[in-house]
């Protein structure tokens, strides 16, 4: 499957190391053909990265960079992240040490 950036009306740029992922919504039908009612289904815990911060600044001043990158595929924590939406699009927002790890 494919990820396809959203095309959004305002640009949003994270700060310092903060990493703007928009959640892989979950599967509305089976494979059968059968709806599944939205109470039913559940969150999933992975999402495409659509923004990165320019990094950490550490106490001398030397700027980290972050390890993702835009269109990365991640894993993300259960709870966490500050909700933002854009255009009826729903995004969050984590720290960069909260993503807990890059699907390859």
């Amino acid at each position: 499957m494919a990820f396809r950036m959203p095309q959004l009306s305002k640009t949003i740029v994270p700060m310092m190391d903060r990493v703007l992922v928009q959640r892989i919504k979950a599967q509305t039908k089976t494979a059968s053909g059968i709806y599944i009612p939205e109470k039913a289904q559940e969150t999933l815990n992975e999402g495409y990265v659509i923004a990165v911060g320019k990094g950490l600044v550490t106490q001398e001043g030397k700027v980290i960079p972050s390890e993702l990158k835009e269109g990365d595929k991640v894993l993300l924590p259960p709870y966490g992240g500050s909700a933002v939406k854009v255009d009826n699009e729903e995004f969050l927002l984590f720290r960069d040490s909260e993503i807990l790890a890059k699907i390859q």
